[in-house]
């Protein structure tokens, strides 16, 4: 479902559920998805009024003002280091994978969700940049996988040191009952690194079995508070693939009554989503040609060959892909992905995981070496 630009919005699926590398995991009954199509319908009947109240209010002008300013914050802080160092040789550039890949997905999830000409460089005015705004609607508890740590540290740069196509992520929460930015939802995010392996866990395939440090790891992990606008950012960097899973992103938002503990970590609350959110095809094999994720040599799986992908948008116009522009004239120079979710606070369910982050480093619970 699309509704006009600046009357919005694009309504999509933040999709939920992982396997962790190797883990072939079971399709959803044909009952969840007629249960998740039944709230699907719902929530966009629900939301779909939200439009004139949100271009009345500012909240879709505010967002176009905020993004702009990002990106011009971004690109002035890429040409300072340009001036301060000559950029070296680009890394060696793999073997694309086959781009028919992605011609298997229906046509509206193959649309480009680049937000700009492909030619974009460094002079771009902004105000060319956003012309579009996507909102991905939450659905219903999905399975978080083994690799979700709780506990983790309230901060924005998520980095930690970590080589890759360096990313700032946006994102607006709205709440689908009142059309009001939703304050104070706590969104907790986790993705993988260039070369596929997460931060915290040992165990399932994730990486080096005999590098135990890994444990005390918090790469590409953090929460950040939405403000009043109900927006949070993270930098980060553009997570890499493992084997059998789409390039990805995982999302948890905690709303409710959450505490920040002294030790910079979060209690309390509840749980109103568990998801994932994904990126264009192309621009994943564009990345995948830069280094270090050239160095992984486990087969990127593309979002039409990825099972959960395929499940979540069976039946819907929904779409769980970041819209995005480049900061620079080279992938390497970074990316700004934003999107706009539509969430249910009044929702709530009890995510399962197998570690949590200690002052001693993550320490597995329910046996967690073994997946959920």
């Amino acid at each position: 479902m699309h509704l006009p630009t600046q009357s919005l919005l694009i309504l999509a699926l933040a999709l939920f559920g992982v396997a962790h590398p190797g883990e072939d995991e079971a399709p959803i009954s044909e009952a969840k998805k007629l249960e998740k199509r039944a709230y699907h319908s719902n929530v966009i009947e629900s939301y779909s009024g939200c439009a004139k109240k949100l271009a009345e209010s500012g909240v879709l002008e505010r967002a176009d003002l905020r993004r702009r300013s990002t990106v011009e914050r971004h690109r002035q802080d890429l040409v300072a280091r340009r001036q301060q160092q000559v950029l070296g040789p680009r890394p060696g550039v793999s073997e694309t994978p086959d781009s028919e890949h992605s011609l298997q997905l229906p046509e509206q999830w193959r649309k480009s969700h680049l937000v700009t000409d492909p030619n974009i460089g460094l002079e771009t005015p902004e105000n060319e940049l956003f012309a579009d705004n996507g909102t991905c609607v939450l659905n219903p508890e999905g399975t978080i996988g083994p690799f979700y740590v709780t506990g983790e540290f309230v901060r924005s740069n998520i980095t930690d040191g970590q080589t890759g196509v360096p990313m700032i992520i946006d994102a607006q929460f709205i709440d689908v009952e009142t059309c009001e930015p939703v304050e104070g939802v706590w969104w907790d995010v986790w993705s993988c690194n260039a070369t596929g392996v997460y931060s915290g866990v040992l165990g399932f395939e994730n990486g080096n079995q005999d590098d135990k440090s890994i444990v005390n790891a918090t790469f590409l992990r953090g929460i950040q508070q939405t403000d009043s606008e109900g927006v949070a950012q993270f930098q980060t960097i553009f997570p890499g693939h493992y084997n059998h899973r789409a390039t990805h992103m995982h999302v948890v938002a905690h709303v409710g009554n959450v505490t920040q503990l002294p030790n910079n970590t979060i209690t309390g609350g509840t749980v109103a989503h568990i998801g994932q959110l994904f990126w264009d095809q192309d621009l994943v094999y564009e990345v995948e040609e830069t280094y270090p994720y050239n160095t992984n040599t486990m087969p990127i799986t593309p979002n039409a060959h990825d099972r959960l992908f395929f499940d979540e948008i069976d039946g819907t116009t929904s779409d769980p892909t970041f819209n995005f522009v480049k900061l620079g004239d080279n992938i390497e120079d970074g990316i700004f992905a934003w999107v706009s979710m539509a969430v249910n606070v009044s929702a709530s369910f009890n995510p399962s995981y197998s570690w949590r982050l200690t002052d001693h480093g993550d320490i597995p619970e329910s046996g967690g070496d073994s997946p959920i």
